[in-house]
């Protein structure tokens, strides 16, 4: 199999991953998870929004690891305004991306990448995606793991960088 070219692998570890579930339809839902979260400075690294089988909305986002017990203060706060059913959390997460100009233009990409981290027996936790980038939640512990299966299948320019866990 070919190795497909991309712009790079970017990664970020030391993070949280949280979810809120079962939350009625609303269209300020994500406003205000992402307007109190901000308004307490904690930013939101990767945000996904899904509809269940009950019209209810789900929400899984990304923060600093450094942010979690404020952030779940924050989400309990706001939990019962929401209407929101259920809030978990999974602490030690990494986000990893593969990213480049034209990847629209690539469809095979996802593709890849999901097969790459699946043959690494590395489980997707949310997965989001642009026109130059795929990104994905995975367990902290299998972010080494990643970059190296993720290198096999396809052709970077350079090295992934390592950034510290408190970035």
């Amino acid at each position: 199999m070919d190795r497909i070219k991309i712009g790079g692998i970017m990664q970020s570890d030391g993070r949280a991953f949280l979810r809120i579930m079962a939350v009625p339809r609303d269209p300020a839902g994500p406003a205000v998870i992402c307007s109190t979260l901000a308004a307490r400075g904690i930013n939101i690294e990767l945000l996904v929004q899904s509809y269940d089988l009950d019209d209810n909305a789900n929400f899984g986002l990304v923060v600093a690891q450094k942010d979690l017990n404020n952030a779940l203060t924050v989400l309990e706060e706001i939990k019962a305004g929401l209407e929101a059913k259920g809030l978990a959390y999974l602490p030690d997460v990494a986000i990893i991306s593969v990213f480049g100009p034209h990847l629209r233009e690539k469809p095979v990409v996802p593709g890849r990448m999901f097969s790459a981290l699946a043959s690494a027996g590395i489980t997707t936790l949310a997965v989001a995606n642009s026109i130059s980038s795929v990104s994905c939640v995975i367990e902290g512990q299998y972010l080494d793991l990643a970059v190296e299966a993720l290198e096999e299948v396809f052709e970077i320019p350079f090295s992934v960088a390592k950034r510290p866990k408190e970035w």
